[in-house]
């Protein structure tokens, strides 16, 4: 059995075919079910080509008055819930293009002139990524300021900086902080140069060969924000490089985010005890009443699945297709919806971990001194002070540190004399960098952790953030 066609759809599509799709065609043919989302985007492109219309003198002002004043009820009733999407009409345009029809007659088949449903899905989903592009770069402002207020509330506080989850060397945990600031700044210039690169506009393009009417589309770009249209028509329509790029710096985002998700979910351990989640994004065990879970960390580690997966589905849908537009196509936006909806969840629920959490000062400094984390300042003294090669300076300071291991204390509590029994030129003022304060205020080049530094890189990002 077949449902009757639809008299409406079958006339919009010009009486190519004598009856409608099947149940079955219907529901792999239609997009409605998603690309609604473009509404607002696809009302825009056609109040500016309805405008350009009238202007070149394709239609009547008369005309574009009322397709304007309709498209705008349109959107009203998509904004407030009250308007019908049909699958039968299968996509964003053709529910907008009935319902404008149904409004405001005849002017409203006037509207397509000189386009097509090519160029307008184009256009569309362009500005609908542009627009996600510059959401996420208020998202990242926002975290990057929270973790600077991070660094500068504890710009001196000494924590153990790791290679290989073993301790390593003293750092500071605000200079920790800043590394992520680096690292989601990167993000923004990601999203900032896809964001020059994609911003011409497809509208004018048509079905893949431009058109014999005498359209302005400098005229459309402006008035949509783009910088200029596209150059090459069949490019136009089916180029979806904007929405790759968009996923490949989300992804790169994505992966920053799970990289900080873990090191709370590491820190906020019982083992760690670095940091104090708050309640707002912990939650408790269905049996154990003493655990506190970073659920919120954890699920934003898990985003980059999705995130990722989207980029590879849309680059496997695109890479075997033949100039210009074919229904493949169609499966750009799903998955991207969902990888810019979930890296913006991230984005959210990672701002507010960090502008909660507190930081424990005292675990951070009894872990900062563990693991002979200053071993590389003895190293260090050797070479600059006693003038040792640095592989010898190398081999004696693996010499004490077993010596410290043997006796089981720390390189600071060794007696001089035994030192002495390993290099008979160390003397006492060795101590004064064997201390983890010590430590890391000496780290004074440039991008060191030296707190004098980070609070110099806090200044700097506080101006650039505003």
């Amino acid at each position: 059995m077949t449902e009757k066609p639809d008299t409406q759809s079958n006339q919009m599509w010009g009486g190519r075919f004598a009856d409608g799709p099947d149940a079955i065609m219907e529901a792999i043919n239609a997009s409605i079910g998603f690309d609604q989302r473009l509404a607002a985007q696809d009302i825009q492109g056609s109040r500016a080509h309805a405008a350009m219309l009238a202007a070149t003198g394709i239609i009547t002002d008369s005309d574009a008055e009322a397709i304007r004043e309709g498209l705008l009820t349109v959107l009203s009733e998509i904004e407030t819930g009250t308007f019908q999407f049909s699958t039968a009409l299968e996509d964003i345009h053709m529910n907008v293009e009935a319902r404008l029809k149904e409004l405001i007659g005849e002017p409203a088949g006037r509207l397509h002139t000189g386009r097509s449903r090519n160029d307008q899905v184009a256009t569309d989903f362009r500005l609908w990524v542009r627009d996600q592009m510059d959401a996420v770069d208020g998202a990242l402002a926002s975290l990057m300021s929270g973790l600077v207020e991070q660094a500068e509330d504890c710009a001196d506080w000494v924590m153990p900086g790791f290679t290989h989850l073993q301790v390593a060397q003293p750092v500071t945990w605000g200079h920790h902080m800043l590394a992520y600031v680096e690292m989601f700044a990167r993000d923004r210039s990601r999203f900032a140069d896809a964001r020059v690169r994609m911003n011409e506009s497809p509208l004018g393009a048509a079905a893949l060969a431009g058109t014999s009417f005498p359209i302005d589309r400098e005229m459309t770009a402006k008035a949509l924000g783009f910088d200029r249209p596209c150059a090459n028509s069949l490019d136009a329509v089916s180029d979806r490089d904007f929405a790759l790029e968009f996923l490949g710096a989300a992804s790169i985002c994505a992966m920053h985010l799970s990289r900080l998700a873990e090191e709370l979910v590491i820190w906020s351990s019982a083992q760690f005890r670095f940091v104090t989640l708050s309640d707002r994004f912990s939650t408790g065990s269905s049996i154990m009443p003493q655990k506190k879970n970073p659920d919120a960390a954890e699920l934003i580690r898990a985003k980059i699945g999705r995130i990722l997966g989207a980029q590879v589905g849309l680059l496997t849908v695109m890479k075997g297709l033949p100039l210009t537009y074919s229904k493949d196509m169609q499966e750009d936006k799903e998955q991207l919806f969902d990888a810019a909806d979930n890296l913006m969840l991230a984005l959210a629920a990672m701002d507010g971990m960090v502008r909660d959490m507190s930081a424990n000062r005292e675990a951070l400094a009894a872990a900062a001194g563990s693991g002979f984390s200053t071993a590389t300042d003895l190293a260090d003294w050797l070479v600059r002070v006693l003038g040792v090669p640095f592989r010898e300076a190398h081999h004696v300071t693996g010499a004490l540190v077993a010596m410290a291991e043997e006796q089981r204390c720390d390189l600071s509590e060794l007696p001089l004399a035994d030192m002495q029994s390993v290099h008979d030129g160390i003397t006492g003022d060795v101590f004064s960098v064997l201390s983890v304060e010590n430590s890391v205020a000496s780290r004074m080049s440039f991008g060191g952790t030296a707190p004098e530094r980070v609070r110099e890189q806090v200044a700097l990002w506080k101006e650039r953030l505003g």
